[in-house]
């Protein structure tokens, strides 16, 4: 098929175009797996020793 004639004028800035989205995914996928790794762990607040009864964890010390 003629390449005019299906719309690609300039199939260099397609090929271009082409390798940028997708190095620009990789990029994504790999920068979001990195933050889902490293995902900071929630503190129970009620969770601690009982001297005290807990309420410094409760902001109320």
């Amino acid at each position: 098929q003629n390449m005019f004639e299906a719309g690609i004028i300039d199939p260099v800035r397609v090929t271009y175009t082409a390798l940028a989205n997708a190095a620009s995914v990789a990029t994504l996928i790999l920068t979001t797996e990195t933050l889902i790794g490293h995902l900071a762990e929630d503190e129970d607040p009620t969770a601690g020793p009982a001297r005290g009864g807990g309420s410094e964890k409760l902001g109320r010390a």
